[in-house]
């Protein structure tokens, strides 16, 4: 259920100006968290996010054995034993879709059963693919319904030659089972079934993340890795800029004309959401189409700024949308008309923003569903920045991924009301 607090955001009519310094990647947080744990020795992860996500895996990473000290707000050093224990509950994750797919290959290295399971949200995210390669290689693994709770029967070993994963619907079945690989009795070849796959930039993460840890991994072809057997070391790491969260303050800078010093540059990122600053320089001269597939986060915050570009803009290929904490197609179609009937249209998995700079300066009386979902909630307040009225329902569910999201913005000179 969306909780019933609002916050609406008072078009600041000025240029915003000022430093501010997004939190560390999730996506990256997540995969040293796991790595760390599954190495022997103590590594420390430094310039990392603390939120929702990341606690939902850390918490689990400690019902398994793993020892995780949080000496401040960027840092986690993690002791592992080189092995995951057998967890003495289930492992409740949220809506931490990462946790949820990495901790689902992980945990089949566990001696014994263990149940992993998430909110409401969360038991309607598909995860079938990733379970039917894992059974398809010895590791039996139970749910019901294709989506968590997911009861994985780990035999403390895997003894898998070759996994086959289709991609297309979410590259963090490619990444859960690549981390899983390194795991192996022998070495593991993971190959995709399907052409395309979710978003390859997150793959290259993931390798980039797994080599720092000890990982040798030899690209067979553009579909195929070998993995060697050689499970993890310890390593110190450190964690750059979440490039998702970037996207709302690059956003927000060529809405208002400002200019907003995030401490990284564009172009420094590994993270393929960094390539919307791209599409985001544009403004308001976007191009025509804009394929969503390999920067996905970034989406919500460019269909919000479409909408006030001065040609429409089509987003294509967002399937791997639909699945994520909730229908982003749907939900930005629906916020965004919301705003002024007609301003965004779907066709297939395409999202049409009709855009019209005129809507600068109007107001209206739109009530936003965010539907729990952080991106939607953080994505509708840039629209908030241009159009008064514009009230976001649960402001709090930006804990997930940016918990400093409303703070950032006043510390800007934006005000909000609740």
């Amino acid at each position: 259920m969306s909780s019933q607090k609002t916050v609406t955001v008072t078009p600041p009519n000025v240029p915003l100006n000022g430093k501010v310094a997004p939190p560390g990647s999730k996506s990256i947080t997540n995969r040293a968290l796991l790595l760390a744990a599954l190495a022997k020795g103590t590594s420390r992860l430094s310039g990392a996010l603390k939120s929702d996500d990341t606690r939902h895996m850390s918490v689990a990473l400690r019902q398994m054995g793993v020892i995780i000290d949080e000496p401040d707000d960027t840092t986690f050093v993690v002791v592992g034993s080189g092995k995951l224990q057998l967890p003495a509950q289930p492992l409740f994750l949220g809506n931490a879709g990462t946790a949820m797919r990495f901790l689902t290959a992980a945990v089949a290295t566990v001696q014994g059963t263990v149940v992993l399971d998430g909110d409401d949200y969360m038991q309607k995210r598909p995860i079938g693919p990733l379970l039917a390669t894992l059974g398809q290689n010895g590791i039996q693994v139970d749910s019901p319904t294709g989506c968590p709770p997911v009861t994985v029967h780990g035999v403390g070993k895997v003894q898998a030659k070759r996994f086959e994963i289709d991609g297309g619907l979410s590259s963090q079945y490619v990444s859960a089972l690549l981390m899983l690989a390194a795991c192996g009795e022998a070495a593991i070849e993971v190959a995709l079934t399907g052409k395309d796959i979710g978003a390859r930039g997150y793959v290259d993460l993931t390798l980039d993340c797994m080599r720092a840890f000890g990982a040798q991994v030899e690209v067979v072809d553009d579909t195929t890795w070998r993995v060697a057997p050689t499970g993890y070391t310890a390593h110190d790491y450190l964690i750059e800029p979440d490039a998702s969260a970037a996207t709302y303050l690059w956003a927000a800078e060529v809405l208002t004309g400002g200019r907003i010093d995030i401490g990284v540059a564009a172009q420094d990122f590994t993270q393929p959401d960094a390539k919307a600053q791209e599409v985001i320089a544009q403004f308001p001269n976007m191009q025509a189409i804009v394929v969503g597939s390999q920067m996905q986060d970034a989406i919500p915050t460019l269909a919000v700024l479409a909408a006030f570009n001065n040609t429409p803009v089509r987003f294509t290929e967002l399937a791997n949308l639909r699945v994520k904490e909730c229908d982003r197609v749907q939900a930005l179609h629906d916020g965004l008309n919301e705003i002024r009937p007609g301003l965004a249209t779907i066709e297939g998995d395409d999202l049409l923003v009709a855009a019209d700079p005129a809507l600068a300066g109007t107001s209206c009386n739109a009530l936003i569903d965010t539907h729990a979902d952080h991106r939607i909630a953080m994505c509708f307040a840039l629209a908030g920045l241009k159009v008064s009225g514009i009230k976001i329902q649960d402001p709090d569910c930006v804990a997930k991924t940016y918990p400093e999201y409303w703070k950032a913005l006043g510390s800007l000179g934006v005000q909000l009301s609740y």
